[in-house]
């Protein structure tokens, strides 16, 4: 079979949460069988989300050909995170392991794609759903979200796995990935609500523009200003911090990606920060079990010190990788476009 199957129980799924969130408590042993369990419960996700990628392309036809469908499995620094943040989190009951996005042109296509899977038909259950643009995160997070378990009578190992839905407007996308790319150069969780608060401050004030672009519900504490304060507000601090030289820095040229030959189904992206470039190895779907080592491998290596950072994904040839996962490459034209009109307009 093409997809790995658990090897676990629940119980041993937590506990291994608790030993990757505070290995220096446990002994050196303990933590490789850790991590061994985390990588067959992350990888058991690929086959719930292939089931669902089939799902959202479909309905996604009649919405919004043009929008961009990806999917990944959470990176470990980031599960490593969540279960250190959030006090009685449980590595079996954390609801993003598996996760699937759909990046959209407009707000009310994303609330049409939210409508179709709220009144969908089938046996998966709705457990959780976040409306973040209505009611965005202080942050400036903005996007629907909508968390589902899994039910397969065909495949019922798998029943009982969490997956989260994101669906965003290209504007969020932007924001969500300028966020991650300067975060990876500041060495900074700036999308975890960590480092540098006025870059913080910044991608708030950024967000709450475009939420002045789309017409949407403000960010808390923006309520009683004009668009135009916003605006001004955002120039300022863009004049301070120099965000648009430093974005349009990152950048990786074409001929710093270096690419595997062979098709797959999922591609392991590496970035390099300290070089700028970036390796794409790509993986058929009979060897996802092979990906997922190949992943946790890397991770070893950036949690030793290396300044890389790995992630498993999978939306169909280079040019989509870039169009969906554009914070591994450090392409954030998307975002800059965007922040060259809000300053536009804060200058009348």
């Amino acid at each position: 079979m093409a997809f790995p199957l658990p090897q676990f129980s629940k119980n041993q799924i937590n506990r291994a949460g608790l030993i990757i969130a505070s290995p220096d408590e446990f002994p050196p042993a303990d933590q490789e069988w850790a991590a061994e369990v985390l990588a067959n419960y992350r990888a058991c996700h690929g086959y719930p989300i292939n089931t669902f990628q089939a799902t959202l392309r479909s309905k996604l036809r009649a919405i919004d050909p043009k929008a961009l469908v990806a999917q990944r499995l959470k990176r470990t620094p980031s599960i490593v995170l969540k279960l250190q943040r959030f006090s009685g989190m449980q590595l079996a009951r954390m609801q993003d392991i598996g996760g699937l996005r759909a990046v959209v042109s407009s707000i009310s296509r994303v609330h049409q794609l939210e409508k179709s899977y709220r009144e969908s038909r089938f046996k998966h259950t709705l457990i959780s759903s976040k409306d973040y643009i209505s009611r965005p995160k202080a942050d400036g997070y903005r996007g629907v979200h909508l968390v589902y378990r899994y039910h397969n009578e065909a495949s019922p190992k798998y029943n009982g796995l969490s997956l989260e839905l994101q669906i965003r407007t290209r504007l969020q996308h932007s924001w969500a990935t300028a966020v991650e790319t300067m975060g990876t150069f500041l060495g900074q969780a700036l999308k975890s609500g960590q480092g540098d608060n006025r870059w913080r401050e910044f991608f708030v004030k950024a967000s709450a523009a475009l939420a002045c672009t789309e017409k949407t519900a403000q960010l808390p504490g923006f309520d009683g200003k004009t668009d135009r304060e916003i605006f001004r507000e955002v120039a300022e601090d863009e004049s301070q911090l120099n965000v648009l030289p430093k974005l349009q820095g990152f950048a990786i040229a074409a001929d710093r990606i270096t690419t595997t030959d062979g098709q797959g189904a999922y591609h392991l992206i590496v970035l390099d920060s300290a070089s700028r470039s970036v390796s794409i190895t790509p993986y058929p779907k009979a060897r996802l079990a092979d990906a997922t080592t190949a992943y946790a491998k890397v991770e070893a290596r950036t949690k030793s010190g290396e300044p890389i950072e790995a992630v498993l994904v999978s939306a169909g040839p280079v040019e989509s990788l870039r169009r969906a996962y554009p914070n591994y490459f450090l392409d954030t034209q998307g975002f800059i476009r965007e922040l060259r009109n809000v300053i536009a307009k804060a200058r009348g």
